[in-house]
């Protein structure tokens, strides 16, 4: 089910990657590029919860649609956090654990996977938390302004960020945890 409008809007936040880049190299006013990369980054976001909603609905589900939603959440946020580290919004170190633990999440499913032991590693709220958070932070850094004249979204954004990490290290030490004993198990 490759053309399916929930598979079709899965696709659309892998194809948004090169127009949210591209209005950082657009000529228009520094303000203006923040709020329209932010109002793209949120749009395109939120096409993930549209996606799977349209696709339980409409009877839809699909082994590819479920590969490939993550697959598309994981290059958004982390081109974004590229975007955010360029421009000096984010700190290197909180990208890379987020990307990092990101991989190595997405490798050790493959593997619970292969092995029969997919449940171990079943989306828990640790998980739920850190991308709540990182999904608030990444607007925010892309804004990089004031709120309704009081919320400075460059502060809010850091510390977000930095909870994001933190969540990011204790969800996947949790992920882990519940892993090792499948895989002592099944390597014996």
């Amino acid at each position: 089910m490759f053309l399916t409008l929930p598979t079709l809007l899965t696709w659309a936040r892998i194809f948004a990657i090169p127009l949210i880049i591209g209005v950082y190299y657009m000529p228009m006013e520094p303000g203006l590029r923040n709020l329209v990369a932010t109002v793209m980054f949120v749009f395109f976001a939120l096409t993930d919860w549209l996606d799977g909603w349209l696709a339980r609905r409409l009877n839809q589900t699909s082994a590819f649609g479920a590969f490939l939603d993550p697959v598309a959440d994981k290059f958004l946020v982390c081109a974004a956090l590229l975007i955010l580290v360029h421009l000096q919004r984010a700190d290197v170190f909180a990208a890379l654990i987020i990307i990092g633990r990101e991989i190595a999440i997405s490798a050790l499913r493959e593997w619970m996977a292969q092995i029969g032991a997919s449940r171990s590693v079943a989306v828990h709220m640790l998980g739920k938390l850190k991308t709540m958070s990182q999904m608030v932070a990444i607007p925010f850094l892309l804004y990089d302004g004031t709120l309704f004249g009081a919320i400075d979204t460059h502060v809010w954004g850091t510390w977000l960020m930095w909870v994001a990490a933190v969540l990011t290290v204790w969800s996947m030490v949790y992920y882990l945890r519940k892993a090792i004993p499948e895989i002592r198990a099944k390597v014996r």
